[in-house]
């Protein structure tokens, strides 16, 4: 059976900011988002020169805060679909906190995560969270 993937979890983490997007993927809308560039959450945190794994918690949890207002928290029942591998990827090594950091915060705030695992569909409960990374098999 496919699983529909409605809404996907996308990030965008630079050295300075952290942007969090949740994407209806039928219409290509965002249907929520958190960043470190807004100006409530500039203030508040501690950024300086670069954003650290607590400023991406905090992005994880205005987030979720808000994706409770819009009803979406459990993706219309489907869940929110989150490859976590595909986004550390991207980020490279050095942001993988920041990528578990806003997951975690995610989960722990209620929102139902469909974590993405080489293909295979895992709900974010029975998901080790954080799981171990394997630093020798990676180079810079």
């Amino acid at each position: 059976m496919t699983l529909l993937k409605r809404y996907v979890l996308r990030l965008f983490i630079s050295l300075k900011y952290i942007t969090a997007n949740v994407v209806d993927r039928n219409n290509g809308r965002i249907v929520a988002t958190a960043s470190t560039v807004e100006h409530a959450l500039k203030n508040s945190l501690e950024c300086g020169r670069s954003c650290n794994a607590k400023a991406a918690a905090v992005v994880g949890e205005v987030l979720a805060m808000r994706l409770k207002v819009e009803g979406l928290e459990h993706g219309q029942g489907r869940g929110i679909h989150v490859d976590v591998n595909k986004e550390m990827e991207k980020k490279g090594l050095k942001n993988s906190t920041k990528v578990w950091s806003i997951v975690n915060a995610l989960k722990n705030n209620g929102v139902k995560l469909i974590l993405e695992d080489d293909n295979n569909e895992t709900s974010c409960s029975s998901y080790r969270v954080h799981k171990a990374y394997d630093f020798r098999s990676h180079r810079d």
